[in-house]
């Protein structure tokens, strides 16, 4: 024991260690810079199709809301998806022309989701969803259908070392 914790007496530190943050830990408050533009994260989707999962973190920025879809496959997949005013119905289409872009269903399938923050009000859904691509493989349209409610986003992959992460939260 050193001098000084003898002579004032040695404090313990009940700090709780921070983790260090990744695509696959984001936590509800989380900040992630990405275009030089800060983002908190304020609700997370946890996607499951029959053991295979993954995840969309949504982002609030000063001006709008992205979402940063993690799928971990042979490797790391990252994407940045924007909500798009495409109105779909069922049953989907195999190919999608959508402000200029013609794209392509690559796969579909449903996963039971479990939601956070102010995704919670999904937790337990069951979701059907449609990835298509456009031909380049550039491009990517994402389709949810919840209940009878059909999403659609639009989206590109990125790279890890273009996010910044920083801890909100231990």
């Amino acid at each position: 024991m050193s001098f000084f914790k003898r002579l004032f007496g040695g404090k313990t530190d009940s700090r709780p260690e921070v983790k260090d943050r990744t695509v696959h830990n984001l936590k509800i408050g989380d900040i992630v810079t990405y275009d030089l533009q800060d983002y908190e994260v304020v609700g997370k989707l946890s996607y499951n199709d029959h053991g295979f999962k993954w995840s969309a973190y949504q982002l609030q920025g000063v001006q709008e809301v992205i979402w940063l879809g993690v799928e971990m496959d042979d490797e790391l997949e990252l994407g940045i998806y924007k909500k798009s005013t495409l109105k779909l119905q069922e049953p989907l289409p195999k190919e999608i022309e959508y402000e200029g872009t013609m794209y392509y269903l690559d796969e579909t399938g449903s996963a039971i989701v479990k939601g956070e923050g102010r995704s919670q009000n999904v937790d337990g859904v069951k979701c059907k969803y449609a990835e298509y691509y456009d031909e380049d493989d550039e491009k990517a349209l994402s389709v949810e259908i919840w209940g009878g409610d059909v999403e659609a986003s639009t989206g590109y992959s990125i790279e890890e070392y273009e996010l910044k992460i920083i801890a909100g939260s231990h």
